[in-house]
């Protein structure tokens, strides 16, 4: 009789804590989320704010991530240095707090300078890119196989929605402020500083998580040189390797649509805002049938549909400034990019095996990072010998969707193996393919956008 009873308050203090878990996860993805859209997405307009040049702005889109990318290459031996995926994912979590408040310091003191920018930056984006592949292991044991479709789907969307509203605040305080007698690089220290405050938040849910296997067993690291004969002996090689090259493609443009736009076609920050926040709710919205499609023709056709949408995005811009034409194209690119990211994504985390995880993302995200300097410092340079005006953005334009062109025979070859989304864990910062708003990458989800 004792036997029953024991194990009904077993069974109710297991389901007692994963729903702890759950809640405090759903607080992580919120705050992690409103950081994003108050913060992160507003660094390259505030280094044009102080007034560094376009080319340099760019970079501060790009080239801290790299920075970024190489100190997280510690990240597994951290892990097993802590014995602890959550250990690891809190110091995150902590540097980012860190590196938002002191540059918001910095701003409201009018100590900003360049050098500053990209070193906060880059490590920002060390805490950001170290957090992503040992999350993924770890929330791998906290979320029951049975619930995880319907709770990341929540969870997923919570945080589209968290990331808009950042992206609205930010955006409408820098639009009126200077109605407010307050001059607009003065809002730059205010938005830094809520945004840690927003990633604090989500520390504090961090902590509230369990961690029921501080280190699941089997964890193996893969090498460099292992992961590197994959790009030519293996079809996830090749997924990878497209990813890479998709990645220097877009980023030959990706990090100057912000200086386009607000130093070139000189839109304000409203028109910012909406122009990337049409885009957001576009892929949002395309995000929920796009699951069924993939799940009726599989992620590779999807990837091929989309590979191919995404490569006249950058052109279609020399064609008209115009506002009303500029919404469609970021609608479109919206849709575009959702489809890539999602069939991606499914592709990638089918043919990683678990105990490899943490390892290959570490991997990858370092690689990805090196494809995005090499793609910024080509348009970086580009606009450096052909100048800043219209004409220069132009060409730029064009060259970037003539390097996506150049992907088309490895996405042929990727092969056809179907891939459910209901497999895949969503993390807001997990792996950053940086695809999104505004042709590039504003937030990824998958991270989501543009």
């Amino acid at each position: 009789m004792l036997l029953p009873w024991v194990l009904a308050v077993f069974r109710g203090a297991i389901v007692t804590r994963i729903r702890r878990d759950l809640r405090a996860m759903l607080g992580d993805g919120l705050a992690f989320s409103l950081m994003v859209g108050l913060g992160e997405t507003y660094i390259v307009a505030f280094a044009l704010a102080i007034g560094m040049t376009e080319v340099w702005s760019g970079w501060v889109g790009s080239v801290p991530i790299l920075i970024g990318a190489m100190i997280q290459l510690v990240s597994p031996r951290a892990v097993r240095y802590l014995r602890s995926h959550k250990r690891w994912v809190v110091i995150c979590a902590a540097v980012q707090v860190f590196a938002l408040w002191v540059l918001a310091l910095s701003a409201l003191m009018d100590t900003v300078s360049p050098v500053l920018i990209f070193a906060f930056a880059g490590l920002y984006w060390a805490g950001s890119l170290g957090t992503g592949p040992a999350w993924n292991t770890w929330v791998g044991t906290l979320v029951p196989k049975s619930i995880r479709p319907r709770f990341f789907a929540t969870r997923s969307r919570i945080a589209q929605g968290a990331v808009m509203v950042g992206l609205v605040l930010g955006g409408l305080a820098l639009q009126y402020s200077e109605r407010f007698g307050v001059a607009t690089v003065h809002v730059f220290p205010l938005l830094f500083f809520l945004a840690g405050v927003s990633r604090f938040a989500s520390l504090l849910f961090l902590l509230r998580q369990t961690e029921p296997q501080p280190m699941p067993p089997g964890q193996r690291e893969v090498v460099a040189l292992e992961l590197m004969k994959r790009f030519f002996k293996a079809e996830d090689g090749r997924l990878l390797m497209y990813m890479l090259l998709m990645q220097i493609a877009v980023q030959t443009s990706g990090p100057f649509f912000t200086p386009y736009m607000l130093g070139n076609l000189q839109l304000s920050y409203l028109h910012y805002l909406v122009l990337i926040g049409i885009a957001f709710i576009a892929k949002m919205v395309a995000l929920q049938f796009l699951g069924s499609a993939v799940q009726k023709i599989g992620s590779y056709k999807v990837l091929v549909i989309s590979g191919f949408g995404v490569i006249p995005l950058a052109v279609l811009w020399i064609f008209s400034d115009n506002l009303w034409y500029l919404l469609l194209l970021q609608i479109y690119s919206g849709v575009a990019w959702a489809g890539y990211e999602l069939a991606t994504f499914l592709m990638l985390f089918e043919r990683i095996p678990e105990r490899e995880r943490t390892s290959i993302l570490t991997s990858f995200n370092f690689a990805n990072a090196t494809a995005l300097i090499m793609g910024a410092l080509i348009g970086g340079f580009t606009l450096k010998l052909l100048g800043t005006d219209q004409r220069a953005y132009h060409i730029l334009f064009i060259l970037s969707s003539g390097m996506r062109i150049a992907t088309l025979p490895i996405l042929a070859s990727l092969g056809s193996r179907n891939v459910r989304p209901r497999k895949i864990m969503l993390r807001i910062l997990g792996v950053r393919p940086n695809t999104g708003s505004i042709d590039t990458p504003l937030v990824t989800s998958m991270r989501v956008s543009g």
